[in-house]
């Protein structure tokens, strides 16, 4: 049975695959705007980022804070989000960290200032342009593999350890 997917999210132990429930507008708007711990996935695989063993369950909680980075696999065309993402003004070049059982680093373009506190665009998520995924390992697995070729991905800006702006 094929189950087509629309969400990918980044934890320190698991990339997981599914359909995030009751999602009303944009991934991003919906991490951001959040008021629960636990986010249902629908239809759900996670992939271990350490044997690439897959278990797939109908339903999964995933907890908010777990999230490190998150992304939407669906139609762009004609999305107004999406295009505010697109433009290229004011967008600054960064190089964003995260330490723990995952050290990954993302390379891409933010807002200014999008990862601080009293940024009064968002509370906890953020979106980043053209992201590079490095210091990730991938074992030449192909759901793994997807972490590369993202025009964009959401991160979540309270478990960012280290952040170089490059302006």
């Amino acid at each position: 049975m094929l189950t087509i997917v629309s969400d990918l999210l980044l934890t320190d132990s698991f990339l997981i695959k599914g359909n995030v429930e009751n999602k009303y507008t944009r991934l991003s708007q919906v991490l951001d705007e959040s008021r629960r711990y636990f986010l249902k996935v629908r239809d759900a695989t996670l992939i271990d980022l350490k044997t690439c063993e897959r278990i797939q369950t109908p339903l999964l909680h995933v907890n908010l804070d777990e999230i490190l980075v998150a992304h939407e696999f669906l139609d762009e065309a004609g999305d107004r989000h999406l295009k505010q993402v697109h433009t290229d003004e004011d967008l600054h070049r960064v190089r964003v960290f995260y330490t723990g059982n995952l050290n990954v680093e993302l390379a891409g373009y933010l807002r200014p200032g999008a990862y601080e506190a009293d940024d009064h665009t968002s509370r906890r998520f953020v979106v980043m342009r053209k992201p590079q995924v490095r210091g990730f390992n991938d074992r030449g697995d192909k759901d793994l593999k997807l972490l590369n070729g993202m025009g964009y991905c959401i991160l979540n800006k309270l478990r960012l350890s280290y952040i170089y702006d490059f302006n």
